[in-house]
């Protein structure tokens, strides 16, 4: 791979005009503000006396909660948590996190296809870590690992730290990739794969990063030929002042530059209460005509977004227990993303993270509550599907039924129907389905291992990939 990337002179043109300001997010780092009463005052009592004393206990200990996942968060993210419970637990340390630590250190098995550091490529799209970190983090995350800055093994036996991505591998990765697939008449000789076309920014959280070095990967990226770039945020919820003038100038800049690539933000909101405004009783805020009121700074980012009609906006988020586990919550985040000019991606089950079992909803109900939420909602506004990422790639939970199948026995208390919709190498298994036995309580893919009742999708006959499978 080459040591350093130098920019076409077309890159350098767009680079020379992006223009960065410093953002005072007003964050609050770790736990000590709060155990020592340093936090600003109006702050303090974001955690009762009694919680302050229970997560002080677990310091330094096997429990610490810090050592599972850091503790963050913004002010204007204060703000929402401080008139919202949902939200509080999206980012309130909790010492039930720590009373059962079963889950993946490497959720998913990522590692298996990371042919160079900080880069996934699994599917048909490469995923990059380009920051560690975001402005806030969710007790949940999925990429716990990355943020905690934990060792975990690799196939070789290794145990290292996630990196992050450089512009110069990324680069080279993908045009020798690419270079493979068009020698091989459009299909990668090893994998099998077209053409490397998509990649999606991720991390931690990109919006973290200034302009100038959004532009670069947006830059590099598009120069490497890549002909879609994708944007993992939940910046527009933690501190959605970042989505300023010069962000968007430098975006509109980047289209006239490269109008042939696409773009598209992936945002992520798992509950009303981070998009609509209420008043000092709890209340959300309607207009004289009954239309609920979003954050002025939140509607203002993502009406700037929507706006641009060369690109998508789409949110995306899993079901946790006790923050969005609510058929009503999500229905109405469902309508009002919609309304303002959003499409609903996906909702999740959630992942084996590390201590999963604090936040998981079981499988079986989060479908039954997306799917409640569902009714009321327009064709246009229900587009979401239910998925879980299954090692083999990402699953839609398509139906749970209550009532036994005639003639298959173990359906007698009704089953659950799994399709994978991504699939790596070149997606041989793409809908392909998986019928398991109801188990109400299932939170993970081992809780079904005693009632696969039908599994073309091979979802558990699942074997990691063989070391240097991905290579190229």
């Amino acid at each position: 791979m080459p040591a350093k990337h130098i920019p076409t002179q077309r890159e350098s043109a767009f680079l020379d005009t992006v223009e960065d300001i410093r953002h005072e997010r007003e964050i609050i780092n770790g736990l000590a503000p709060f155990l020592n009463e340093k936090a600003p005052e109006d702050m303090l009592s974001f955690y009762t006396e009694d919680e302050v004393v229970k997560l002080r206990v677990l310091k330094d200990t096997e429990r610490d909660i810090e050592s599972r996942m850091p503790v963050k968060l913004t002010r204007h993210y204060y703000e929402l948590a401080r008139r919202s419970k949902p939200i509080q637990r999206i980012v309130k340390a909790d010492p039930e996190e720590t009373n059962d630590m079963t889950g993946s250190e490497d959720p998913g098995n990522q590692m298996d296809y990371s042919p160079v550091e900080g880069l996934l490529h699994k599917y048909e799209m490469g995923l990059m870590y380009v920051v560690s970190t975001c402005s806030a983090h969710c007790r949940f995350c999925y990429r716990e690992e990355l943020i905690a800055r934990k060792e975990i093994e690799r196939q070789d036996g290794t145990k290292a730290k996630k990196g992050l991505a450089k512009i110069p591998d990324v680069v080279g990765y993908i045009k020798e990739f690419n270079a493979q697939v068009e020698a091989n008449g459009g299909r990668h000789p090893v994998c099998g794969r077209e053409k490397l076309r998509e990649i999606l920014l991720s991390g931690g959280d990109p919006m973290v990063l200034n302009n100038a070095k959004l532009a670069a990967w947006f830059g590099a990226l598009a120069e490497a030929g890549i002909e879609s770039i994708r944007v993992g945020t939940k910046e527009m919820a933690f501190y959605p002042q970042r989505f300023d003038d010069t962000f968007f100038a430098m975006l509109d800049k980047f289209h006239e530059t490269y109008p042939e690539v696409g773009m598209h933000f992936m945002l992520h909101f798992e509950h009303p209460d981070e998009i609509l405004a209420k008043d000092d009783d709890g209340n959300y805020i309607q207009d004289g005509k009954g239309f609920l009121q979003w954050v002025p700074e939140t509607g203002k980012a993502m009406r700037s977004l929507t706006a641009r009609g060369w690109m998508s906006v789409e949110n995306q988020a899993p079901i946790i227990k006790g923050i969005n586990d609510d058929p009503d919550a999500i229905r109405m985040l469902q309508r009002e993303f919609k309304r303002a000019g959003g499409e609903n991606h996906y909702f999740f089950c959630g992942r084996d993270i590390v201590a999963y079992k604090s936040f998981n909803v079981p499988i079986e109900s989060a479908w039954n509550i997306l799917n409640e939420s569902q009714k009321g909602l327009s064709g246009v506004e229900s587009h979401a599907r239910m998925s879980i990422t299954h090692y083999k790639g990402k699953t839609e939970v398509a139906a749970v039924t209550n009532e036994p199948i005639p003639g298959l026995p173990g359906s007698e208390n009704g089953v659950v129907i799994m399709k994978l919709l991504r699939n790596s190498h070149s997606a041989p298994d793409r809908g392909k389905v998986c019928i398991v036995g109801r188990n109400p309580n299932a939170m993970w893919f081992d809780d079904y291992e005693d009632r696969v009742l039908y599994d073309e999708a091979g979802l558990f006959e699942y074997t990691r990939v063989k070391k240097d499978a991905e290579k190229g």
